[in-house]
Formats: C-alpha cells, structure tokens, sequence
C-alpha cells in the first residue's frame, strides 16, 4: 500500500473520481500502488454502501468471487477478496465452504473494509459542477462538504488533469406508480428499499411484486418464504414474456469479456443500441437457482393438497395506479399478448424495476460546449472510455457504467469493473502499469482480419478468405 504524494492545495491533482461505488473503488484500489498518481476520489454518501436495501440473507451476486474489485486485473492486489478474508481469518472457512459465488452480503462487507482501509476516499463530499480552464489547462471540481445531516458545511475546489466518473444507477420507477412511492398509507417501495420496509410489507394482507428480472424473484421468493401456507396472497408481474433465466452458458459468458467489449463498440451506432434491446437475458434475467428455489417452494406448499395462493404472470405491464383511501391500491393492468386488461387490488406493492443509469447533464453542464454526442445525443465514449471531448480541452473524463450505448452489456457488470480500471489506469498513465491480455474470448465475434490476435507463442489461426462480392 503506498502513501499518498503530499498536496498542495492549488496545484492540480492527477486525477479526481466522481462517485465511490463498485467501479470506482475499482480503480482507487487499483491506483493505490502506483506511488507517482496523485488521486483523490469524492462521494457524498457518509461512507459505503451497495444497494442495502437487497442484502437478502442468502441472495448471492451473479458473478464468481474473483470478479473482486482488482483480481482479473492483478491477482497479487493486497485488495483482494482473498486478502480480505485473510484480515479476518477466515481464509479456511472459505476454502472448506466451495463457494464460488459469494452472498451479497459478504461482498458488501468486503468492498466496504477497502472503503474503511484504503487512502484517498473522501466521503461526506458532493460535487457540484466541472469547468475546463484553458488557461491553466486543467478541471476544476467544485464541491460542497457535508455535516452529518447532509448538509453542507464547507465549499472547496480541487484542480486536476482527469476526471473518472462513476456515479452509478439510480432506483427506476415507472412513470403510473411515481404518484404513490411517497405518499404516506400503504407501502409502495422500490425495491432498492426493500429491506427498509420489509416488515411493513410482510404484514401486508396482499403483496404485488412488479418487475420479472433477478431483484423481483428474490423479493417474491423471501415474501413467500414468510407467509403462512395456503395464506400467501402474493402476485408478481412483469413486462417481459417469461420469468426467463440469465443467459449463463459458457460461451453465452463470453459476452461479458473484453474481446466483446472492443468489437460492440467497433459496431455502428444503429447495430449497437438493436444489441442493447436484444440482449436482456444476458443481464437482465433470473439466476436459474432463484428460478428453481421459487418453484421448490411452491411445490412444497402444494404436499398436502390445493395449490398456494400466489399469481406469477409475466407479459403484463401496469397502466395506472391509484390509491383506495388509505389501505389499498389500485393497479390497473394490461396484458402485452392477449391485449387484455384488468385492475388488481393489493396492499403493498414492490417495484423490482430496474436502475437506470444517472444522467450526467448536471454535473457536466461546464463541459457542454466542448462534449460531442452521438445522433441521439448521448456522450461519445471511445475505446479507452474516454468521453469523446472538443481537441482544445487537454485532459481527460474517463467515464464507469454509463457507456452501455456503446461498450455493451458489460458496462455494469461486476467482472468487468478490474478490466476497465486497468484500462483506464493505462490510458492515464501512459505506463501500461497493468498488462492485458491480448485475447480472452474463445469467439471470434466478427470476420474482420487481424481480430482478435493470438499470443506469438501459440499457432496462428488460419484466416478465412473473404468472398468475392460480398457473397
């Protein structure tokens, strides 16, 4: 672990992170032993947390414990999820517990002792605004200091070279159900807030889950869990035609490699944004042990005859909704295949729908002028994810799970996050601190020459010869 270099206060650091989750507590640990890297990174959350409200006691992340903050980048990092289960020895536990996939549980603690451990986090701090200065050449990051309650105390600026972003994703609501997530009476939650009210909604007569991805099957399998057999009164719902699995084979993984990741953002714009759409069920799907751990369940309350009183139909999308004075609400449904329609009445609603990326028109509202967008007036972010920038500005804005318009489904997924702050690292430093793998993907996703390239010390792969006209 290095110390950080000394600071003086106007002089420009090499780089300031935007955001403390996953990604960019990536690339801080990551930074940590290149000892010539001034960085700071700025959150205004008073320390860590990843989506509290879904740490379900036993719900598992959906990628294995080496797609820890740095592993796929540096397996020696002492930021490790093997370094940290070494701190609390529990190293053999873990060994004899042949858990590739860990509870979400332990990986939050896990990213939360490299919060607590690790130099130049600085929590309780909001960004405000990002300017270039062509005088100076640098960014200036204005930010408010924040009391305990969350308001702010002190204001500050910080001079830096680069920026990297990684605010993340914000809890989704459809537009029909905004009206009730805060009015007072009956819950109506997201389900990033699920544990929060978790006991509100099991005392709840009925219960309606919306949302068929993984989130949704989790809240409905722990509430079914909870209630009493033959009483359950629960129903989930959800857009999509099925409660599908996540896409998990082999080589359907290989969609979440770096060989992917180059050749979707090679694709043009029109191709890559009918991939997005298509590709749900590589990230938007059900784990297949929920899927069968929900149906096990069900099963079992069906041992001494009838069936539990639990409704799962998925291709049905909700409408409108209202409240029924102030113990009920209304939704008002619409079945996407048969065109029908129907209203529901229930006493607790949780929407598993989604996050949404955080739009970065406000923070970067400075940086308009010299930010080029692409025809649907998205940023441009090129290979290194670099926000594509006027040539006059000098220094770089790296952004972290906001460019699935153009890297792909694996912009937030987990196993990527070492890859891409190696990559960013090496872009920034212009060192390539971290090597990486020239090739990692047995697909060869497209027929252009020369892609992906094979390691010198391995035989070639014989090339295919193109086709005369096309054919």
């Amino acid at each position: 672990m290095s110390n950080p270099p000394r600071h003086e206060p106007d002089s420009p650091r090499d780089l300031v992170g935007i955001g403390i989750g996953p990604c960019n507590l990536s690339l801080a640990a990551l930074a940590d032993p290149l000892a010539e890297l001034d960085a700071v990174f700025y959150e205004q959350r008073p320390g860590f947390d990843w989506h509290p409200g879904l740490l379900i006691e036993g719900a598992t992340i959906q990628v294995p414990f080496l797609a820890d903050l740095v592993t796929l980048a540096d397996p020696t990092s002492p930021w490790s999820f093997l370094s940290f289960l070494r701190s609390r020895e529990r190293l053999f536990p873990f060994y004899f517990a042949e858990r590739f996939h860990i509870q979400r549980a332990e990986y939050d603690a896990y990213c939360r002792w490299v919060a607590q451990n690790l130099p130049g986090l600085s929590f309780r701090h909001q960004v405000d605004s990002v300017r270039w200065n062509p005088e100076r050449d640098v960014f200036e990051v204005d930010f408010a200091q924040l009391d305990t309650e969350g308001e702010a105390e002190a204001l500050g600026r910080t001079y830096t070279r680069n920026i990297v972003l990684g605010v993340g994703t914000a809890p989704h609501v459809p537009d029909a159900l905004k009206p009730l997530v805060d009015a007072p009476g009956v819950p109506v939650v997201h389900a990033a807030d699920y544990l929060d009210h978790r006991a509100a909604v099991l005392a709840a007569e009925h219960v309606t889950v919306v949302g068929s991805g993984q989130s949704g099957a989790e809240v409905f399998l722990d509430q079914l869990r909870h209630r009493p057999a033959g009483r359950e009164r629960l129903h989930w719902i959800g857009r999509s035609e099925a409660f599908a699995p996540m896409e998990y084979s082999k080589l359907g993984l290989e969609h979440f490699t770096p060989d992917y990741t180059r050749y979707f953002h090679a694709l043009a714009e029109p191709v890559r944004d009918r991939l997005i759409a298509a590709q749900w069920q590589l990230h938007k799907g059900i784990d297949a042990g929920t899927l069968a751990a929900i149906h096990d369940e069900l099963y079992r309350r069906t041992l001494h005859g009838g069936w539990p009183d639990a409704v799962l139909t998925p291709g049905v999308r909700v409408r409108t909704a209202g409240r029924i004075a102030t113990t009920q609400v209304e939704l008002h449904l619409e079945h996407l295949q048969q065109g029908t329609r129907t209203r529901l009445t229930t006493g607790a609603v949780v929407l598993a729908t989604g996050y949404r990326e955080r739009p970065l028109d406000r923070i970067l509202a400075g940086l308009d002028p010299y930010m080029r967008r692409d025809s649907s007036e998205r940023p441009r972010i090129d290979e290194e994810f670099r926000l594509v920038l006027d040539p006059s500005v000098t220094g770089s804005v790296y952004v972290q799970n906001a460019e699935l318009h153009t890297h792909g489904v694996g912009a937030p997924d987990l196993g990527l996050a070492a890859w891409r702050s190696a990559t960013i690292l090496n872009s920034l430093t212009g060192k390539n601190p971290y090597p990486l793998a020239e090739r990692t993907a047995f697909t060869t996703f497209g027929l252009q020459e020369g892609l992906p390239r094979v390691p010198q010390a391995r035989q070639a792969v014989r090339q295919l010869t193109p086709l005369a006209d096309g054919r």
